[in-house]
């Protein structure tokens, strides 16, 4: 009996001490295990929106010089990345046969030409007789008989029409020999405008054969200092965007992997309407123009380019990251914020087949309407011991902070961005 109530006794003094020290060991459980969060402050200032693309650098004009004539090249006057100015002599071909050819039409027409003398001699002398035979005929008509004048007459339209034989003549050897003397001309290759030699396709001693295609010799670059074309392809989303900055005049910038501590500053020159479609991906050709004072951009360069197209100054700023979290537990969220933890609500992407069916027959207009709902998200807040959900609406993003346009959240309200391990 004395035993049965000593432990008795002792099952109290553990039962009373067990509940004296029940709670704090529960509220040391429940702050040991507490979620701890990461959070981050809302800023106030400017965000600005870049699409950004990838180019090459390209000449704003290049022009292609070829040969017109054959023949074996004597002299080669210039070489990759030499400047020109326009007529200098590039290249010439060997020019010994063109140079006979302008001596044989030169001796033509000088035989043409001589022998235009001798019809017009001839013609002369025709017109004296037959005005001596008309004079004796209007002297006395027995002088001369009907034959005789008929044969002065005809000796004079004979003799005419030899001088316009021989005067057509002429026209066909001088038109020879200017043909001549244009390709004698061709064989010296000059420069058509000033620039820089950015490829040249020949080398000393070749022989060209222009008989069927026109050798192409030398490119020339001109203004390459002045003025380069950077040529972006723009997905046809972002190409509306490009448009509006267009109009609004803002800046492009770019590097290229040459300087890549540097940035180039460009303008957008021209949207082309014409599009390019490569595996059902559909983009447009955007021409940005760069000054090129110290050469530094070359054609063939690879530039990764990024266009402002939209800007906001002193607006709320929420972390981008906010805007990615979302709790992974139910049970850490208020009740009446827990259907909300997926982000199904803002999400454009259909959950099931009768949502992807539904969202296939939207008219135009519903589509439009559903696209400006995708602005509309969530962050969170630490209530208590839970977290909460406040809706906002956002605007322009940014590479870490995206434009607040609506919501009930001050700049320095700290936001959920994720959960401490």
């Amino acid at each position: 009996m004395k035993t049965a109530f000593k432990l008795l006794i002792v099952a109290g003094v553990i039962g009373a001490a067990g509940a004296v020290g029940y709670q704090p060991a529960k509220e040391y459980w429940a702050k040991r295990n507490k979620v701890t969060w990461e959070t981050a402050e809302i800023e106030s200032g400017d965000i600005t929106r870049f699409v950004n693309s990838t180019g090459t650098i390209q000449p704003v004009l290049s022009v292609s010089i070829g040969s017109f004539v054959s023949g074996p090249i004597v002299e080669l006057n210039v070489d990759f990345n030499d400047e020109v100015k326009k007529g200098d002599i590039l290249a010439r071909v060997d020019p010994r046969l063109f140079k006979a050819n302008v001596d044989r039409d030169q001796a033509t027409l000088a035989t043409r030409e001589a022998d235009l003398k001798r019809v017009e001699a001839q013609l002369q002398q025709s017109l004296n007789n037959y005005m001596r035979g008309k004079n004796l005929r209007t002297k006395n008509a027995d002088f001369m008989s009907d034959r005789e004048m008929d044969a002065l007459t005809f000796e004079v339209k004979s003799l005419q029409a030899q001088r316009q034989l021989a005067k057509a003549s002429i026209l066909q050897a001088t038109a020879s020999l200017e043909t001549s003397q244009a390709n004698l001309n061709y064989c010296e290759v000059t420069a058509p405008v000033d620039g820089i030699v950015i490829d040249r396709k020949i080398n000393p001693g070749q022989t060209l054969a222009a008989q069927f295609q026109t050798p192409e010799l030398f490119i020339i670059a001109p203004d390459l200092r002045e003025k380069v074309h950077v040529f972006a392809s723009v997905d046809e989303a972002d190409i509306g965007l490009i448009q509006d900055a267009k109009k609004a005049n803002r800046e492009v910038t770019f590097t290229v992997d040459a300087h890549p501590d540097e940035v180039f500053d460009g303008e957008i020159e021209q949207i082309r309407v014409s599009s390019v479609a490569t595996s059902n991906v559909v983009t447009y050709p955007v021409v940005i123009a760069a000054s090129n004072s110290d050469l530094k951009l070359l054609p063939g360069m690879t530039a990764n380019i990024s266009f402002e197209v939209d800007s906001t100054k002193d607006v709320p700023k929420i972390p981008n990251a906010a805007l990615r979290f979302f709790p992974d537990n139910v049970k850490l969220v208020r009740k009446d914020d827990q259907h909300l933890i997926d982000g199904s609500t803002w999400k454009s992407k259909p959950r099931t087949d009768a949502e992807q069916e539904e969202n296939a027959n939207q008219t135009a207009t519903q589509k439009a309407e559903a696209e400006k709902k995708k602005n509309k998200r969530h962050v969170w807040m630490v209530d208590g011991e839970l977290l909460k959900a406040v809706e906002i609406t956002t605007g322009l993003t940014e590479n870490k902070f995206t434009e607040m346009s609506k919501g009930d959240l001050d700049v320095g309200a700290k936001l959920v961005t994720g959960r401490k391990e």
